[in-house]
């Protein structure tokens, strides 16, 4: 496993922690279920580097080794906890008042670089979202046959901030003021009326 995660709690505690996945990311989300339960309104967890024994130091900046990296460690550690908090969530029943948001900040190349990697894309991307008003099942949006462009349901950055402050109550067009006391809206976008 990537890192030491010992621990003298009960052995049900052990064995939610087991089922998160023994490692920062994982054992990270299940903290998060816990500050959800306990009350705390938002919580942002990242992803960190997993150590130099792996390709790109075990990130999601897979510059080499993409499709290696994906398969023996990225997507199976991020299925497991993932799956693990939306089913403790659910068991919970805090999935509906709980909005679950995976992403990062840009999308991969959609070719492989002389490295095995791809490098960074800005042009499409994809971004999960669960619970907390958002219809399930629905995959809003399509790419070309390369991922390389839009090709249906484009959603601009500001219309993914639109529809999660939609999703938290909150009036996407409210205006907030800065230092200078000028007005600026929480998103100049669209809520995704799709998925809600």
């Amino acid at each position: 496993t990537y890192g030491d995660w010992s621990s003298d709690v009960c052995s049900s505690d052990l064995a939610m922690r087991d089922r998160y996945g023994r490692f920062r990311f994982g054992q990270s989300l299940l903290l998060a279920r816990r500050l959800v339960e306990g009350g705390m309104p938002l919580v942002q967890v990242n992803w960190t580097r997993l150590g130099d024994n792996v390709p790109n130091k075990g990130t999601w900046d897979t510059h080499a080794k993409n499709a290696v990296s994906c398969k023996d460690f990225l997507m199976p550690m991020m299925d497991q906890c993932v799956s693990a908090l939306m089913e403790d969530l659910a068991v919970r029943g805090l999935l509906e008042d709980t909005l679950v948001c995976w992403m990062g900040e840009f999308g991969r190349t959609p070719r492989h670089n002389g490295n095995g990697g791809r490098d960074h894309w800005g042009s499409v991307f994809s971004v999960a979202l669960a619970g907390g008003g958002v219809r399930a099942g629905v995959v809003h949006g399509a790419s070309d046959n390369i991922a390389a462009f839009p090709r249906e349901g484009m959603v601009r950055p500001e219309d993914l901030n639109a529809t999660l402050f939609h999703l938290l109550g909150m009036d996407s067009h409210t205006e907030v003021y800065d230092t200078q006391n000028r007005p600026i809206p929480l998103s100049r976008g669209q809520v995704i009326r799709q998925i809600v």
